[in-house]
This record gives C-alpha cells, structure tokens and sequence, in this order.
C-alpha cells in the first residue's frame, strides 16, 4: 500500500492559468518578451562586472552573484510556464515537481542569506571603512556567499523531502503555475502537524533570521549616517543602501504573504498572482533597480560598450 500512495500520482496538472484561457497567448508574448529582457539585462551586468576591473569590488561581487541567483531561478520556473501557456496538457512529473521545488527553494533561500550578506557589506564601508578592504576581502565575500547556498541547500532539501514523503493519491491538479510548497502540500492525502510545523519553522529560518541580520545592520549604519556633520556626506553614505533596501523591501514582502501566513488564509488566484511577481517581474526590477541607476555601474558599461565597439589591438 506504501509503494502504491507515492506511485499513484506520476504527474501533476498545472491550472494556474486555467481561468484565463483566452488570454493565454497574450500572456505568453508578454512574459516572453519580459523573461528575455530579464536575462539579457543580467548579462549585461555579469559581464560588464566581469570586464571591467573598476568593479571588481565587494559590492559588485555580491551584485554579481545576485544576478546568476535571479537567472538561474527564472530559468527553473518561466520555460516550463512559457510552454504551458501553449500547449493544452500542463503537466509536470512527479520527480521534475520534486526537482523544480528543490531548485527554486534552494536559490530563494540563498537568496535571502545573500541579502543579509550585502547588507553586512553596506555596514562594514559605512561604519568601519578605514577597515573595509581586509574586513572584506576576497576570502570573507567568497565564504559569506558559500554559507548562503549551504543555507539554502539546506532547507531546501529538508523542505522538499518532507513534502514529497507525503502520500499523493488523490487529486493531481495543482492550481498554480509551478510546484510551490502550499498548493503542493494540498494535494498530500494527509500531512502530519509536524510537518506543517517543520516546514513552516524553515520559512521562519531562510526569511527572519536574513530579515534580523539585515535590520540589525541597518540599525548600525543609521546610527553612523546621523553622525556624518554633513547633509551631502549623509545623502552620499544613505545613497549607497537605498537599492539594497528596496530589493530587500520586495523580496521579504512577497515572500513573507507567500510563506510566514496561516494555512487558513491560503488563496491559490492570491498566490498566483504574488507569484508571477516575484518570479517574473522581482527578476526585472531589481537589476535597474540595483544597476541601472548606479553612476559608477553606468560608467563601466560605457566603457565596456566603447571597448567592444573600439577594441584596443
């Protein structure tokens, strides 16, 4: 009986887009369009970081890694959506379910540890800058990066083992556009409350622990700005955070609605819709956000640009 509850549903049918089926194509030449200038921006960033040694700083690192983060993570999510808007049968199997929930997990999670990692760069080259390049040297940015994706590797493997241990042999109809873990967790014929409890004690981990660091460097870095005498110097030194806290603003609101609320205000047309924002519009937003308004990042493109159009022989 075991081996048949975790056989009997090979597959899951995705309807997230189900109750706008006339509206389907539209939607796919939309997020087309949005998913490649997604990835065409977040190559201009790597590489134009990558060139250009003038960037080959903390901050431009992190920002660097951020960018293969939200690549990588539209990757695992938006093909398979863009396909599913074409087709009639939206299927995904049982292992791929399992696999994509793993990954994206795995890179959102890390993704959270990131932020807390960039907002301990903001604190050290605010509070302590005299200190900054040995403080944050090359060594520290690689093991702060390496402890956010063992952060996330671990809840995500936690995370999905506990959900796809469960017995499925009930509905397969997932009613959202990829395998998230509330709209998966309703299929389970039955789910224990420790489960429940584990589950949601990780979300606590991979957001608020990230969220406490975050604050408390940002406490700290207030505390330095109100002590600048000048009000340029203050602008300046608050200038330099405003993006990492609007990135930071975003990420925890949506995952925070998503995960860290009761079960009973579960909505899959609410989670949906939160969904397709920050897998397919955070993604967008937060490269401009981060880079294209930045002075010195927009420098180094121009000089990029020039050096391709021009190269030296």
């Amino acid at each position: 009986m075991e081996w048949l509850n975790e056989t009997l549903v090979r597959e899951f049918v995705f309807l997230g887009f189900s109750s706008l089926a006339g509206l389907q194509q539209l939607l796919f030449a939309i997020f087309l369009l949005v998913y490649l200038f997604t990835l065409g921006t977040n190559a201009v960033i790597i590489s134009t970081i990558v060139l250009d040694r003038a960037l080959h700083t903390p901050m431009y690192f992190f920002l660097a890694v951020l960018s293969c983060f939200e690549t990588c993570y539209t990757f695992i999510i938006v093909p398979k959506m863009l396909v599913d808007l074409l087709v009639q049968k939206k299927t995904i199997s049982f292992l791929g379910c399992a696999i994509q929930m793993f990954s994206f997990l795995f890179l959102g999670c890390s993704h959270s540890f990131l932020l807390a990692a960039m907002g301990y760069d903001r604190y050290v080259a605010i509070c302590d800058p005299l200190r900054y390049t040995v403080l944050m040297g090359y060594g520290m940015c690689l093991g702060l990066v390496a402890a956010a994706c063992a952060c996330g590797f671990t809840v995500s493997l936690v995370t999905t083992s506990l959900v796809f241990h469960l017995p499925f042999h009930s509905s397969n109809q997932l009613h959202h556009f990829f395998c998230d873990i509330s709209p998966v967790l309703k299929l389970a014929s039955h789910h224990s409350r420790l489960s429940q409890l584990v589950i949601f004690m990780l979300g606590v981990f991979a957001l608020i622990i990230p969220l406490l660091l975050i604050l408390v460097s940002y406490i700290r870095i207030i505390s330095a700005i109100l002590k600048i005498p000048s009000s340029v110097g203050r602008y300046k030194a608050f200038s330099t955070c405003a993006s990492h806290l609007i990135v930071v603003t975003v990420h925890y609101g949506c995952a925070s609605f998503i995960y860290l609320r009761p079960k009973s205000n579960y909505s899959s047309s609410q989670d949906a819709l939160i969904s397709v924002s920050y897998t397919i519009l955070t993604p967008l937003f937060n490269p401009m956000i981060y880079s294209l308004r930045n002075k010195e990042f927009k420098s180094a493109l121009r000089r990029a640009m020039v050096q391709t159009s021009y190269p030296v022989n």
